[in-house]
């Protein structure tokens, strides 16, 4: 198979941490290299935003919300009867499935590019969206018939946590600026976007190495969840972007944000609100086994359920 150029790069970091290799990209220019891939997501999707009514996106947005709740609302009963988990480990793990990952998502419409197929860049609206009700979800799972939430520390650290203030930052300064405001920026943002992509991968690559050995731990259950969970999630992403009315593009992405995992907005999350959740089980689970998944296998399979769809008209 002929993967993407950045793909392998993380491949790169998954052998180097398997061997052993004393290779390592220092926190800061790890730091560095996460706050421009958001921020370059986020101005895209600004830029693409302002061409639209953002009424007209409203209806469409809740939709998607709402059937992006579904996934869960899915995967915790999974989680717990299946799986026989802790109700605080399974509505950790239901968090992370249901928020989004904004790296896969990158991945993803870098294969557009290669393909040659556009798509609608006010999705990027919904990747910052759809973060919120899976990690509230998620803490309401977890707290069911139990104490007090901290609702203000969680609602803080939700809102104004890296990810979504510099999504909601870049798409907000995209939004204003336009396309032709934007242009001195083109260079830096969007021209080196795979360049970052790639180095970021290569980091990617390193830290799931060292997140699989969770997954043996904790059994087969758990890596056929992180395996199963997402293609389950993308299907539904497909039929949703289907309905919409989506370009095949459009279709393929938001399968493709369904199907990803978070492991930077919601183990930052679940850590205040579900302390006495295993970390180790959901970044593993997400980390470890369906980043990659959907890199090497998920990706392109989402991308033919899109066109396959499309072509046959549902």
């Amino acid at each position: 198979m002929n993967f993407e150029p950045v793909v392998l790069f993380f491949v790169l970091g998954v052998i180097a941490g398997l061997l052993r290799s004393d290779l390592k990209i220092p926190g800061s220019i790890y730091e560095a290299l996460s706050i421009f891939i958001l921020l370059a997501i986020g101005l895209k999707g600004g830029v693409e935003l302002a061409k639209h009514q953002v009424g007209d996106l409203l209806v469409d947005g809740l939709i998607i919300v709402l059937i992006g709740a579904v996934i869960p609302l899915v995967a915790f009963p999974v989680l717990r009867l299946l799986g026989r988990m802790s109700r605080a480990d399974s509505a950790s793990i239901a968090a992370h499935y249901g928020s989004v990952s904004v790296v896969t998502f990158s991945v993803g419409i870098t294969l557009l590019g290669k393909e040659l197929l556009d798509f609608e860049g006010y999705l990027i609206v919904y990747l910052v969206l759809l973060e919120i009700p899976a990690l509230m979800i998620g803490v309401i799972l977890a707290r069911h018939g139990q104490g007090q939430v901290r609702w203000g520390k969680l609602l803080h650290e939700v809102f104004f946590g890296k990810s979504i203030y510099l999504l909601a930052g870049g798409l907000l300064i995209g939004f204003v600026a336009g396309s032709e405001g934007i242009k001195p920026l083109d260079k830096l943002f969007f021209d080196l976007f795979k360049g970052v992509l790639a180095l970021f991968l290569l980091e990617m690559g390193l830290v799931a190495s060292s997140r699989i050995a969770a997954l043996r731990e904790y059994g087969a259950f758990l890596a056929g969840f992180a395996v199963v969970m997402p293609l389950f999630s993308a299907t539904l992403g497909t039929f949703t972007g289907w309905m919409l009315g989506l370009s095949v593009g459009g279709t393929f992405l938001l399968a493709t944000l369904y199907a990803s995992a978070s492991y930077i907005a919601a183990p930052a999350a679940m850590r205040i609100a579900v302390p006495e959740a295993n970390p180790a089980l959901s970044i593993g689970a997400s980390l470890g086994m369906t980043f990659p998944f959907n890199i090497f296998v998920g990706i392109p399979v989402y991308l033919w359920m899109a066109k396959t769809i499309h072509a046959s008209g549902g």
